[in-house]
């Protein structure tokens, strides 16, 4: 009798722009590792084409990503729309950080999923994931 394997989800926590604190993103990063999810951590000061270059090749379920510098109406758009052109288009799109409340609608506006802003529970986080990320055979 064959077991049936179960795919892992594969997690990209990422740090565009010139953003330079990235104790959040770790924290983040280790939690999901924790619950069983695959990580991929691109460290500090990812330009989009990275971001974006990184999600297509490691095929990610998840693209997380970690903005604290205010830069998030512009950083955010390009990172999803490459991805997206690349052909990764049922990757569940996350944002946390310093996020104001007005920019929140027009971020899910225009495809991210969810935005997770200081206060957020690690396990809030980590139950979002596990909803809603695409199932992939």
């Amino acid at each position: 009798m064959q077991k049936k394997t179960v795919q892992k989800i594969r997690v990209l926590v990422a740090k565009p722009g010139l953003d330079g604190h990235d104790r959040g993103a770790k924290v983040i990063a280790r939690a999901l590792r924790d619950a069983g999810f695959e990580v991929i951590y691109t460290g500090l000061h990812q330009t989009p084409e990275m971001v974006v270059s990184a999600a297509i090749q490691e095929d990610v379920h998840v693209v997380g990503l970690s903005i604290l510098s205010g830069a998030h109406n512009a950083l955010v758009p390009e990172i999803l729309n490459g991805v997206r052109d690349a052909g990764l288009k049922d990757a569940l799109f996350l944002v946390g950080g310093i996020i104001p409340d007005e920019d929140i609608p027009p971020l899910k506006e225009q495809g991210v999923h969810m935005v997770f802003t200081p206060g957020a529970s690690l396990q809030e986080v980590v139950d979002y994931i596990r909803q809603h990320a695409p199932v992939r055979s």
